[in-house]
Order: C-alpha cells, then structure tokens, then sequence
C-alpha cells in the first residue's frame, strides 16, 4: 500500500444546497395560499416585480409531456353575482338581550347579565368562576340570580360549567322525558359510560328505557352557542384540475387565485439609466431575486402537474367513477415513474388539493398502501377496505355488534380483504365508529 504524501486532482460530482435550490424547494412546498402571500410580501420588498391576474389551461394527461398543451377557455361566470352577497348575523349577545325585559333588570343585574355573556366560550360554556366575576363590583347573589335567567333563554344550556349541566338544562326545558332529568343529574357517569346493567339496578328501570334516554339526548346539543361563533369559512384553493370531456380526462393548472409573476419594466429601464453604482448593485440584486422565484414558480407549477398526470394515468376509474375504485399506489411508484426522488413527490403533493369531476380533495388521498387480498387479481386499498367495514357495520345486528375480530373475518369472507384485527380497530376510529360495546342497542 503506497503511503507516500503528495498532491493529486480528483474529479468528484456532488451536489450543493444553493440559495435558488433552496428556494426552489420551498416553493414547491407552499399551497396555493401561501405562495399567494409570499409572491405578495415579495413584491413589497421588490420594486421590479409586478403581479397580474392569471389564467387556466386544461390537457390531456395522456399526451406526450414533452409536447404542446391543448389550451381550452374557462368557463367561470363572473356575472354570478347572487354568491357575493354577504350573510346578515346576529351576534350571541344581541340574540341573548334580544329575550331579556330590560325593565324588570335593576341596574346590577344589567352589568351581571352582561359579565356572563362576555365570559362564554365558543360553545356557550361558562368557563369562569362565579367568584371571579364577583371581583368586577358584583354580588354573589345578584350574580346567581342573573346566570339563573341566562340558563333559561335559548338556546337552551347556554352559561353551563360542564356538559352535564348543559344537557340537563335542555332536558328540564324541553320537559318532555323526567327519566333523562333524573339519569342526567344523579348518574350521568354511568350513563356516559354505557355501564347500564348497573344503573339500571339502581334506578330501577329497564334497559329498553335506558335506550330510549340516549337516543333521546342524542338529539341535545352540546354545543349550545356555535351557531354563534362560526368562523369565516377558509377556501381552498386547488392548484390542479382534472375533468371528464367527452369521455376523456383532461388536467390543467389552476391559477385562478394564485397571480402570475411579471417584472415593472417601466421601473427597470428608469434604473438601468441611473448613473450610481449603488443603485446599479440594488437592482442587479433585485433583478436576479426576480429570476430565482419565476424559475422557482415554473418548476414548481411544472413538477405538480406531471405528478397529477402520473397520478391521472395509474387511476383512470378513479376519476371516472369516484374515490371508491382508487387503487394501491404509493409515491415510490410516481417517483421512479417521473425519475424524480421520492422526497419531491411528497413535497408536491403536500397541502396540495386537485379538482375533480366528484370534488376537491387533497392531492395525498390517492396514495394508499396495498392490503393483501384472497382470491382477487388485484391487491385492495385501505379505502376500499375501509369501505368494506362501514358497509359490515351498518348491516350488523345491532342489538349483537360484531368484534373488531368479527369484522376482520367478515371481510375476508365476503370482500377478500385481509386484515389484522388491529388495523380493523384503526380503521375504526379513523371513520369515527366506537367499538362494539358502544355500538350496542337494547330495544
């Protein structure tokens, strides 16, 4: 082995994280909201960059990728006017003083009155103590009479501490079930936790009865006030679209929120024809700033829809047919079809959403992991298996609700699915379906 020191040239290819690749990285990353903002904050800070209104384009996924777009006209409706009209609201506390005879209030139960609304949450609980509220020049006995005739306007369990009072306020409201008064207010716990063999020895009532309460209270409302405190509903934007024409799929960006980047050419020239090297400096800076983020943009706009294509070509029932005949496929698959890293499908995809004949959905739900199946050419998807499990628990017996080992079977038997009674268990919180003791009925 030669250990002799000296010099000696070696060619190596690496790669470098630059500030432009970076950049490009992040921008792929961004959802259509968030590249608006950033193209936004950047022109404040950049005075050659100018934003325009952009426009749509729509082509075949199957068309060479290398080749010419086949360009179609949108057809928004902008004369549409009736959707721009704004929503008149009422707010909880005009709603609540709206019942109240101001003339039969004194002055101190007015200034209580309104102590309690400004304290309730979202919800319609009371999330302070009496005692504090006292503090702020109230007292307690004014304070008790006052939550007494908020609890008894509507909505009804408004100004509750806890959810057992909420409901019981309702329940004594409605009148209509002094079961549902006496099991709520003396053994709400057990009522809760389903353990009714043992409530129903001590209140001396049927199981039957016990059922006809819970179903009863499941028509309460736990959340007296939300109707109230509705937030501004948040728009999601698609950054891709995919329609069905003639029976072809055909997909296309969508910019209809997200602005086209354009440099202030006016502004430029005036610069350029400055004579200090200073500003000269400023502008080069500004110029190649302009350069990374239209490159960055491009790329960004360019790897997004070469993903949905691929996505497009692998799911073509999908998209035909809807969600339910969406196929195994995971981001490995698109990635060596495309010749791009895993990683750049993922950031592609992330907070992502596509627009469909069957609506917008998140770019992510098309990949599924493949469950093993008996008897089927095909592997099944998680959603197709899911699927599958709602459809065995609705046609359960419900009085007899079968296990989560029982489901399993089921669906080895009657969907070919295989699955492990722990995955049947995950599926089943991840629809929103409690376990087999909860799902128990006794009528």
């Amino acid at each position: 082995m030669n250990m002799k020191a000296g010099l000696f040239q070696q060619q190596t290819l690496k790669m470098a994280m630059t500030q432009e690749l970076m950049q490009a990285i992040t921008l792929l990353q961004y959802s259509a909201q968030e590249l608006s903002a950033f193209l936004e904050n950047k022109m404040a800070e950049n005075p050659l960059l100018s934003l325009d209104q952009p426009t749509s384009a729509l082509f075949q996924p199957t068309f060479d990728r290398k080749k010419g777009k086949r360009t179609l006209k949108n057809t928004y409706d902008a004369n549409y006017w009736i959707e721009q009209i704004s929503e008149d609201t009422v707010s909880l506390e005009q709603h609540i003083m709206s019942q109240v005879n101001h003339q039969q209030l004194t002055g101190e139960q007015h200034k209580a009155m309104l102590l309690l609304i400004h304290n309730l949450d979202e919800n319609g609980y009371l999330r302070i103590k009496l005692d504090d509220i006292c503090m702020k020049g109230v007292t307690p006995t004014v304070l008790e009479e006052s939550l007494s005739i908020l609890q008894q306007l509507e909505p009804h369990g408004l100004a509750a501490r806890n959810l057992q009072e909420c409901l019981l306020l309702q329940v004594k409201a409605e009148e209509i079930s002094p079961l549902a008064e006496t099991i709520i207010e003396n053994h709400f716990l057990d009522f809760a936790e389903k353990r009714w063999k043992d409530l129903s020895k001590k209140i001396g009532v049927t199981m039957k009865e016990i059922q006809e309460v819970f179903d009863y209270v499941q028509t309460l409302n736990p959340r007296p006030a939300s109707l109230f405190f509705q937030e501004k509903p948040s728009y999601i934007v698609p950054d891709v679209v995919v329609e069905v024409r003639e029976g072809m799929l055909l997909v296309g960006n969508y910019d209809g929120n997200t602005p086209n980047l354009n440099v202030d050419k006016g502004y430029l020239n005036r610069m350029k024809s400055h004579g200090d090297k200073g500003v000269q400096r400023f502008i080069q800076d500004k110029w190649q700033e302009y350069q990374w983020i239209s490159r960055g943009i491009q790329q960004r706009k360019e790897t997004i829809l070469k993903v949905i294509q691929c996505i497009v070509e692998k799911q073509p029932a999908c998209f035909h047919h809807g969600l339910n005949h969406l196929k195994p496929m995971t981001m490995k698959e698109v990635a060596d079809e495309l010749g791009i890293h895993e990683s750049t499908v993922s950031r592609a995809v992330k907070g992502k959403y596509v627009q469909t004949p069957f609506g917008t959905i998140e770019m992510r739900i098309f990949f599924t992991t493949s469950l093993q199946s008996v008897g089927l050419e095909e592997d099944m998807s998680g959603m197709q298996a899911k699927k599958g499990l709602k459809a065995a628990i609705d046609g359960e017996n419900k009085q007899k609700p079968l296990s989560d080992q029982d489901l399993a079977e089921r669906l080895k038997e009657e969907h070919g699915i295989i699955l492990a009674r722990r995955t049947v268990a995950k599926y089943r919180e991840q629809l929103g379906i409690p376990s087999s003791s909860k799902r128990k009925r006794y009528d």
